[in-house]
């Protein structure tokens, strides 16, 4: 592949950045815990395609074998997660659920595969109920949160974001969505301060600087934003994601676009950078 055609398809990165802060949709999900952090989230460090694949065919047998069997379902359902097949994840989670009434964990995956179909006030509703005050768990929280910033509630997202950094303090994938809630709210050097502790938090990894480098470009500090982007990209790569940045956040209704989810990427996209939220145009948790 020549170094042009992979800095344009990584150029794509800006483009799809620029519309998933409008959905609220870059915000990480997971963080420590099981592989993939809890209740069915994308794992801290990604794993590759492949690696998805493979849990799949893993698991597709014993579920289809026992739609029952609790962790087949769940496991199940997070590898059809992080390959995009959402609606057959929902499937798998929605039957799951009402044979498995009391598992907090399955509701909780279930509520983030509503927010994945786009069931977001349902997904907040499900949230909810899988969060337990005397068994507080900032991974449900933290998705809870992602589902508040793609209803517009960005308010009540940093509430629920800082109730989960009380239980996990210094947690990057909190602290993440926490910058693009506040970057949603047009508090860009709050949000760039945030998501600069987040980066350099022990497991702050690509798809936090990646987040980091859209705020800056949002302030128009593109040099900066090239620089932080040249650590998870080559020179080619990080120039053509910084052009396209600064050719998407410089129109002049930019911030309409942002709330509005308009920002489109090429029609030819690619597959987005690593550590792209696949929820928004995937990544944003939550």
């Amino acid at each position: 592949m020549s170094t042009l055609t992979r800095a344009s398809r990584f150029g794509h990165f800006a483009a799809a950045s620029v519309l998933c802060l409008a959905l609220g949709a870059c915000q990480l999900r997971g963080g420590a815990g099981d592989v993939t952090g809890s209740i069915g989230s994308r794992p801290s460090q990604p794993r590759t395609e492949a690696q998805w694949r493979s849990e799949e065919a893993q698991w597709a047998p014993r579920y289809e074998a026992n739609p029952k069997d609790r962790n087949a379902a769940f496991f199940y359902a997070r590898a059809l997660r992080a390959l995009d097949k959402n609606a057959q994840a929902l499937a798998v989670l929605q039957g799951a659920v009402l044979v498995h009434t009391e598992d907090r964990e399955l509701l909780g995956a279930y509520g983030r595969s509503l927010a994945d179909n786009g069931r977001l006030k349902q997904a907040d509703e499900v949230l909810g109920r899988a969060h337990l005050p005397e068994k507080p768990d900032w991974r449900i929280l933290s998705a809870q949160g992602t589902v508040a910033d793609q209803l517009g509630e960005h308010e009540r997202a940093q509430q629920i974001y800082a109730t989960a950094l009380k239980l996990a303090p210094n947690e990057p994938t909190v602290m993440s969505n926490l910058g693009l809630s506040l970057a949603l709210s047009k508090h860009l050097p709050e949000a760039e301060r945030v998501l600069r502790e987040a980066a350099a938090a022990p497991g702050g990894d690509a798809r936090v600087r990646q987040n980091l480098v859209l705020v800056l470009g949002l302030q128009g500090r593109f040099q900066e934003a090239e620089q932080i982007a040249r650590q998870d990209m080559s020179p080619a790569e990080a120039s053509a994601t910084i052009a396209y940045l600064r050719r998407s956040v410089s129109q002049p209704n930019s911030w309409d676009m942002l709330r509005g989810g308009k920002a489109k990427p090429p029609a030819r996209a690619a597959a987005p950078a690593a550590g792209v939220s696949q929820g928004g145009a995937q990544p944003a948790s939550g």
